[in-house]
């Protein structure tokens, strides 16, 4: 979801790129419907597993997993606490998809922000 996000409202300053420590085989059932309820279409997104030295590559990292990320270190790393909605219902999902769209769009503001006065 957020890196539906990331790249629909942000691609004029970052892009996005999901990977898990656990993926699952394909996307829920529930987030495709969720996001669909925002015309946002990941029914072709393809889960993939996080690999610590692609992520070296990356000016942020941000990591909900909840655990500590395996391997190097990324460059810039920030943590999100968002709940996993697996296994619960579709209200579950819609809540998530809604931290996640605010989250994704106030760093998209710090990032435009950032790039129009660089430190």
């Amino acid at each position: 979801m957020a890196e539906a996000f990331a790249n629909r409202y942000g691609s004029d300053v970052l892009k996005a790129a999901s990977a898990g420590l656990a993926p699952t085989q394909q996307i829920p059932l529930a987030t495709v419907a969720v996001m669909e309820e925002l015309n946002v279409d990941v029914s072709t997104h393809l889960p993939r597993r996080y690999d610590p030295f692609e992520a070296l590559e990356c000016d942020l990292v941000i990591n909900m997993s909840g655990f500590t990320l395996p391997g190097p270190q990324p460059k810039e790393l920030k943590e999100w606490i968002v709940p996993d909605p697996m296994g619960g219902s579709i209200a579950a999902f819609r809540i998530v998809r809604d931290e996640l769209e605010h989250r994704v769009m106030q760093l998209i503001l710090d990032l435009r922000r950032h790039s129009r006065n660089p430190a």
